[in-house]
């Protein structure tokens, strides 16, 4: 990405913007202008945006993928509330790697492409760069797809166990918090359902009916039967174990494994 940012900028005639995807994207024909006119169009308030980015519709082929691939982005939203990403006034920053337009001159002045060459979670952190220089937009879309699949319970697994504790900055505060939060707002719910004791029940019940309602957009947006979204508390123990793991990789130094390397491996 560097040599090739570094590529366009020696050109006599520089574009206004740079797409940066990978090679397992699938982007529709309009994609392209699309993203383009976002670009231009920018933030009612505070002009155009300096990155704009698609996260990629992931693949829901397997089993395991249709019953936890949904899921990934409600959590990753948890993690990077996309309207926070996009309100100018909020400091989060944060952008979905497979689909990121940048304007050109606004990543020069950022510092460029090497100052996230030690971030394992390098599209947030480009997002979070990119946000110093004005206004970016961080959403869902129907032209940009995923070719990659992981269908393989371990296969998804690995992929949040590779950046889970990354997310939370590696702090065992975060961790303990983290999981606090998902206890109380995923898993006792459905135990209070099920308690004898009528005034432990109804609450659990209205709570697990409102963790199911918020997931049934996602479902939509997937094209995933509704039957999945009871089934949250579930989901969210898979993704609970999967995050502590990663701490767990971290703590013996193993990192975050992607593609074969292993990366944010702790200091010794």
């Amino acid at each position: 990405m560097n040599q090739g940012v570094d590529y366009v900028n020696g050109l006599k005639h520089k574009p206004d913007y740079i797409l940066l995807t990978d090679a397992d994207i699938e982007h529709t024909p309009e994609n392209l202008r699309q993203l383009v006119g976002r670009a231009q169009q920018g933030h009612p308030q505070a002009g155009p945006y300096k990155l704009v980015s698609l996260m990629a519709k992931l693949r829901t082929d397997t089993f395991a993928e249709k019953a936890l691939m949904p899921a990934y982005i409600f959590f990753f939203q948890m993690l990077y509330p996309f309207a926070w990403i996009n309100d100018p006034k909020k400091r989060m920053g944060g952008a979905a790697g497979g689909c990121m337009l940048v304007e050109r001159k606004a990543l020069k002045a950022a510092g460029g492409i090497p100052v996230i060459k030690d971030a394992l979670i390098d599209d947030c952190a480009l997002g979070q760069i990119m946000k110093r220089q004005g206004p970016i937009w961080l959403g869902l879309g129907e032209t940009v797809t995923s070719l990659r699949g992981y269908p393989t319970w371990r296969n998804i697994w690995m992929l949040i166990a590779r950046s889970g504790f990354t997310q939370l900055g590696f702090s065992p505060l975060l961790l303990i918090g983290c999981m606090i939060g998902m206890i109380i707002t995923f898993l006792l719910p459905p135990l209070l359902a099920i308690q004898p004791d009528p005034g432990l029940r109804l609450p659990g019940i209205i709570s697990w009916s409102m963790m199911t309602m918020s997931s049934l957009a996602n479902l939509y947006y997937y094209r995933r039967s509704v039957l999945w979204a009871p089934l949250m508390p579930l989901i969210a123990l898979f993704y609970l174990a999967a995050t502590l793991d990663s701490a767990r990789r971290y703590w013996m130094g193993l990192g975050g494994e992607w593609k074969g390397r292993m990366q944010a491996k702790k200091a010794t």
